[in-house]
């Protein structure tokens, strides 16, 4: 599913393309697709509008439009935005296609139908949803320390609760919680400060090693111009069962069950119990 690189790769990818031009039309082959307003009125105030600016919050790409207002389109688990010429035939699952000015268009592909899209004129509802980003120089050690201070729940669990930390999703878990050596089952509450300062700069290496390889995919998710992100090749545990052993340590990679979520982690690296030392196992050893 789409996750903060995936949608960040997609935004940068998009751009260059799309900044500038002007919404010339919107072919909707699904009307669920369309969250708010009524679809009437969701074609009126977008087409004519040119796109001023794209940017990215939590799992969220936003388009910034001339008359104040902005497209969001929220990917969820299985959308992706792929360019193509005006003539081109859209492929099966596409559900909207929104034709831009010079002969482009940004088709909406959704095997599952999950993926939705709203225009608003201020992000208020988005933002009192989503956490801090954790790439921002907002994001501290201290801060993540305070988030998970008294937290009985799983560190897995939590680092996916979108109100805490935007953007980081199931894989990007496992993979943080793999080079931090913090089991995915430990109170959030129980983690010391230097387990804290582990996982911090783990989720920063990991998130921006994933964005390097342009995203990760691992089922339905393409760029915009229709290649596969190479992100999931770096991956050392997420994704990973079936014979897969653990690249430090050689113990077989498991996978259990975290509030309904499928998680993966090696036992041998990341163990029950407190660990001050430990080992960090970045993405990119080389680097």
């Amino acid at each position: 599913m789409p996750e903060l690189p995936e949608v960040e790769t997609v935004k940068n990818e998009l751009s260059p393309h799309i900044i500038g031009r002007r919404v010339t039309g919107i072919t909707i082959n699904w009307e669920g697709i369309v969250l708010k307003p009524s679809l009437e009125e969701f074609r009126s105030c977008l087409i004519g509008q040119e796109i001023t600016r794209l940017s990215r919050r939590g799992k969220y790409l936003i388009f910034h439009l001339g008359n104040g207002t902005m497209l969001i389109i929220h990917l969820r688990m299985t959308g992706s935005l792929l360019l193509k010429p005006v003539r081109a035939e859209p492929e099966k699952f596409v559900r909207a296609v929104i034709h831009l000015g010079g002969n482009l268009d940004i088709h909406f592909r959704d095997p599952r139908k999950f993926g939705v899209m709203w225009l608003t004129r201020d992000l208020v509802d988005l933002e009192t949803k989503l956490g801090t980003e954790p790439l921002e120089d907002v994001f501290t050690p201290d801060l993540l320390a305070g988030l998970l201070a008294n937290r009985k729940a799983p560190i897995k669990a939590l680092l996916l609760e979108q109100d805490l930390i935007a953007g980081i999703g199931n894989m990007y878990a496992d993979e943080s919680l793999f080079s931090a050596g913090i089991h995915p089952l430990r109170p959030g509450g129980s983690l010391t400060m230097a387990e804290v300062g582990r996982l911090y700069r783990s989720i920063r290496q990991v998130l921006s090693a994933a964005i390097d390889h342009k995203g990760a995919s691992v089922d339905t998710y393409y760029r915009p111009g229709g290649e596969e992100g190479t992100a999931h090749f770096q991956f050392r545990v997420a994704h990973r069962l079936g014979g897969n052993l653990c690249p430090v340590c050689g113990t077989p990679v498991e996978r259990i069950t975290v509030r309904n979520r499928g998680t993966y982690f090696c036992p041998g690296c990341q163990t029950q119990g407190k660990r001050e030392g430990g080992c960090f196992h970045g993405m990119d050893q080389d680097g």
